[in-house]
């Protein structure tokens, strides 16, 4: 729509109350084309929102603001500077309305919550995200705003691709942080990323508002792009700069506390990786060897297996029965909550599954275990229960604790997946 369309539009349509904007005037940034229209027709007529969060910015905050205005006007694109402000106690505020950004204050504290109500408050259809630190290329957003027009839906800035000039990233995170984090992110949820938390982002703002972004901390950076690959969205990557950041005081950014934040969210996302694979291993290796145990000692050079050892082994099976129970109800719980997509691979043997066919079958585990206990018991009173040689008898009572175990998570993973899925049958 042109600027001339947009004013008819508006005339035909009656006049346009203040409230109808955030502050009931232009946004700032805009071409001078779209500044003689209404608020309302000038807000339809933003393409690109540049989004900064900020707290106590003042440094660096009018650089990265003229910097952004100064793009936009280059690329002839009609946009808007929205800094999105987590309580700066500096006067960052009022640097920003001076250089003709526009000030959404946000009270909840956090990277995540700043620039998601950042992102509401956009009026652009993309929204562009960076650090207000003057350490992204805000001056050059060419590529960015092609693979926007390009079809993209999310467009990651790639700083290993682009540039680091020296001094510009810590060497942990350079060397170990990013590398590690993203190729995690990588093998976890086939993300074709290679800088996982590059903090210039660009991406349709309807399309982040579905996701329903959730956290409030560095780790946003890590949901945005697993959430956007999850729904499958169109994820691109484009060569960025990064330049040491303007401020004399340390950044925001903690190294070993928000890295961890960001491991654990891919982690918790994952359930395949954190329980199922992990469980899956332990059960395996504890089988085999509770079956190579289970007709007595066993010797390996000067080593020797015996009762103690086949207990260390039933205490892995144990402890993967619960975990792989565990995978299975987190997987399913996260897909019924719209937060992991759907898998199909569960959802057919869940079907198989039901709540009785997990009854019948740990009922049964539980009384095949139920009757090594008893069959231990007849053999110990077969010798008067007398004192009995460990090494002798206690492959069957383990046996035993296994079964009944096992038939008890059974019945109870049945009994809860049948709960999280009250109202799909």
């Amino acid at each position: 729509m042109t600027s001339t369309e947009a004013a008819e539009e508006t005339e035909s349509t009656g006049p346009v109350t203040a409230e109808e904007l955030t502050e009931g005037q232009v946004p700032a940034g805009l071409t001078e084309a779209a500044e003689k229209v209404s608020p309302a027709a000038a807000a339809a007529l933003i393409e690109l929102s540049v989004v900064l969060p900020c707290l106590n910015e003042a440094e660096t905050l009018a650089t990265c603001v003229r910097k952004a205005q100064a793009s936009l006007q280059r690329l002839g694109v009609t946009g808007e500077v929205v800094v999105a402000d987590n309580g700066s106690t500096d006067g960052s505020q009022d640097i920003a309305r001076a250089h003709g950004a526009r000030v959404v204050d946000v009270p909840r504290r956090g990277y995540g919550a700043a620039l998601m109500a950042g992102i509401s408050a956009a009026h652009g259809e993309y929204v562009l995200m960076a650090d207000a630190d003057d350490s992204y290329a805000l001056d050059d957003l060419d590529d960015f705003v092609a693979a926007l027009r390009d079809g993209a839906d999310l467009v990651m800035g790639n700083r290993f691709k682009g540039g680091i000039e020296a001094g510009a990233m810590p060497f942990l995170h350079r060397y170990l942080g990013n590398p590690v984090l993203s190729r995690m992110g990588r093998l976890l949820f086939r993300i074709p990323v290679r800088d996982f938390h590059c903090g210039i982002r660009a991406f349709r703002r309807d399309r982040m508002i579905e996701l329903g972004l959730r956290t409030s901390g560095m780790e946003f950076a890590s949901e945005m792009v697993v959430r956007a690959s999850l729904a499958q969205l169109r994820i691109v990557e484009v060569p960025t700069t990064l330049r040491p950041d303007g401020r004399s005081r340390s950044p925001h950014l903690r190294t070993w506390r928000d890295g961890w934040r960001h491991l654990r969210f891919l982690l918790a996302f994952s359930p395949r990786w954190l329980l199922f694979y992990p469980s899956l291993a332990l059960q395996g290796i504890g089988l085999a060897g509770m079956v190579w145990l289970a007709v007595g000692t066993r010797v390996v050079g000067d080593v020797g297996f015996g009762p103690h050892s086949m207990l260390a082994c039933a205490t892995m099976v144990m402890l993967g029965v619960q975990g792989l129970g565990l995978a299975v109800i987190a997987r399913s719980y996260a897909a019924h909550l719209g937060l992991l997509s759907p898998s199909a691979r569960l959802a057919r043997a869940v079907s198989r599954f039901s709540l009785e066919r997990g009854l019948l079958l740990g009922g049964l585990l539980f009384l095949l275990g139920t009757g090594c206990f008893l069959a231990a018991l007849t053999s110990w009173g077969a010798t008067g229960f007398g004192a009995l040689d460990a090494t002798d008898t206690m492959q069957v009572p383990i046996i035993g604790m296994v079964l009944t175990v096992t038939g008890f998570q059974v019945i109870i993973v049945s009994f809860t997946m049948a709960l999280t899925r009250i109202g799909e049958d």
